[in-house]
């Protein structure tokens, strides 16, 4: 009987679960917007809640925890210093991610979303997902950008 079990298994193990969820969570907080299957997304949006709850508490113990989860400082400290005190976020009890579906995948036909935190925008997360050389490549000299 599956009695108070709640979680998503994904067809995976306990470790590749939890593997696969720290790494779309390090994405998710590097990017500030990713796109994946909605049932991950449904998953991701717990992970990365908690997460922002601890980066708002913001104490040392917080801090040990999420460098725990993530193992990496850069990520732990743009979680607590940037994300956590953003206004969209600061300002709220709970519900930091959006998930907006945006499809289905071409190969599998799988329903697709887009996980972003509150107040991330496709504009303001383009320097995060693109760097500076690519983005060098779809705009000429006069400014105008090139149509792919």
């Amino acid at each position: 009987m599956r009695h108070k079990v709640n979680a998503r298994r994904f067809g995976r193990e306990t470790s590749h679960r939890k593997a696969l969820f720290n790494n779309l969570a390090k994405s998710l907080i590097r990017y500030e917007m990713i796109q994946t299957t909605d049932t991950k997304a449904k998953e991701l949006r717990r992970v990365a809640d908690r997460m922002i709850t601890l980066g708002k508490r913001g104490d040392l113990h917080a801090r040990r925890l999420l460098l725990a989860r993530l193992g990496d400082k850069e990520l732990v400290s743009k979680l607590i210093d940037d994300l956590a005190k953003r206004d969209d976020i600061a300002g709220r009890q709970g519900g930091y991610t959006r998930i907006v579906k945006i499809g289905n995948r071409q190969g599998d036909n799988a329903p697709i979303s887009r996980i972003s935190f509150v107040g991330s925008t496709l504009e303001s997360t383009e320097p995060l997902r693109y760097p500076e050389h690519i983005r060098d490549q779809f705009v000429t000299e006069e400014g105008a950008e090139v149509e792919a």
